[in-house]
């Protein structure tokens, strides 16, 4: 059986962030995930977690610019100190919340002539970011996203991801597989999770396009989710999606048990 976890940056938007945990949990969800906490109190964080018995799967690590249209964090050559002392900042929320997996986003190069110095940037950032998570049993998981949503993105395919792994071989280094992005870039997502999923750390998902809930867009989720429950894939997957509607109207595709 799949294990659903609630994106909170994105569902149960009706609400502030602190009031998520409790509808999530009333709806049947008993893990959650959430993009950015940092403008929470990291302890504040961990007692709601802790009154709704919920864990905390996942979070990113910050991203500076890269949601308002910059070119974000973990690619930039000049901004590898401030890299670095992001992730110093997920550690001092890791310790605390226990989440199993910590998520670095690529982020883009606007610029064509400047790509391999920016993926050059990249691998060395996710080598500083494996080697600071691992100690606290927290796995480094990184993700593709499509370039029509994100122009100049530096990672958007299941093969680049796979081209960072076999180049880094870091044994806590694993791949974040989104079905929303992957499948607006093209990619057959039930093959790619039959072949790799022993290199996925994590999946969330999205109807496409639209990036709403199942049943909305093209995916044939029954088929994706009968895809993963069979592979050897064993890990959270994700609801990231915004809502069409009240984010309760939105969960006919789950069915806690």
């Amino acid at each position: 059986m799949l294990k659903f976890a609630a994106n909170l940056s994105l569902l149960f938007t009706e609400v502030p962030l602190l009031e998520r945990f409790k509808m999530a949990k009333q709806h049947g969800f008993t893990a959650v995930e959430i993009q950015f906490p940092y403008s929470l109190n990291v302890q504040l964080l961990h007692d709601v977690l802790e009154e709704n018995e919920l864990k905390l799967v996942l979070f990113n690590v910050d991203a500076d610019d890269l949601l308002q249209g910059g070119e974000g964090l973990a690619c930039v050559p000049d901004k590898r100190q401030q890299f670095q002392h992001a992730v110093d900042q997920a550690i001092a929320y890791a310790d605390i919340l226990k989440p199993e997996l910590i998520n670095v986003l690529p982020s883009r190069c606007l610029t064509a002539q400047h790509h391999q110095e920016y993926l050059n940037t990249f691998k060395e950032n996710l080598i500083f970011a494996v080697q600071a998570f691992a100690p606290l049993g927290i796995k480094t998981v990184f993700e593709a996203i499509n370039t029509y949503d994100m122009p100049g993105f530096i990672i958007h395919s299941g093969e680049h991801m796979r081209g960072v792994l076999d180049a880094l071989k870091q044994p806590n280094l694993f791949m974040q597989y989104d079905i929303y992005h992957m499948t607006r870039m093209g990619e057959d997502v039930n093959r790619f999770i039959v072949d790799y999923s022993d290199k996925i750390g994590h999946i969330q998902f999205a109807d496409c396009p639209g990036r709403n809930q199942p049943g909305t867009g093209d995916i044939d989720f029954e088929r994706v989710f009968a895809t993963i429950a069979t592979s050897v894939y064993s890990g959270w997957v994700g609801a990231e999606y915004n809502p069409v509607g009240a984010t309760v109207d939105s969960l006919q595709w789950f069915n806690p048990k």
